[in-house]
């Protein structure tokens, strides 16, 4: 798996901690992942892209946007760190652990996952791979 990391923000996430925990989450799942790009950006660019792909004027957490064209490239995965950052204060978790928790979550999406739609098979999944990842919950 190529996983390309990028960020609009500064103090990003660590680009090679990132590509490691993706290409072990794709191990975990047991999935043959193909390429995965990342952008770890601010709130203000997660909630134009929330805004115009899931019409909600608010910022997020992650969103994840599955390639449409050929194999090889399984998609997208945009992070909001500074929502990262409260969620990481809210919960009393670790921001590393937070930021793993996305890329999953971001990660099963690709995979073609659906927790609004799947009665509970992504999240049993998720909780999972936490575990056996050793990602807070």
């Amino acid at each position: 798996m190529i996983v390309d990391v990028r960020a609009t923000v500064p103090r990003p996430y660590s680009a090679a901690s990132a590509r490691r925990f993706l290409r072990r989450a794709g191990r975990a799942a047991r999935r043959n992942a193909d390429d995965v790009s990342v952008l770890f950006c601010g709130d203000a660019l997660m909630r134009r892209l929330n805004r115009s792909y899931r019409g909600k004027d608010r910022t997020t957490d992650v969103l994840s946007f599955p390639a449409e064209g050929p194999r090889g490239f399984l998609g997208d995965l945009v992070i909001s760190l500074p929502e990262a950052r409260r969620q990481s204060r809210r919960e009393s978790v670790p921001y590393d652990a937070v930021v793993r928790k996305l890329l999953l979550h971001g990660l099963l999406h690709l995979f073609g996952y659906d927790h609004e739609s799947d009665h509970g098979e992504m999240e049993a999944l998720e909780a999972r791979l936490r575990r056996r990842l050793s990602v807070p919950s």
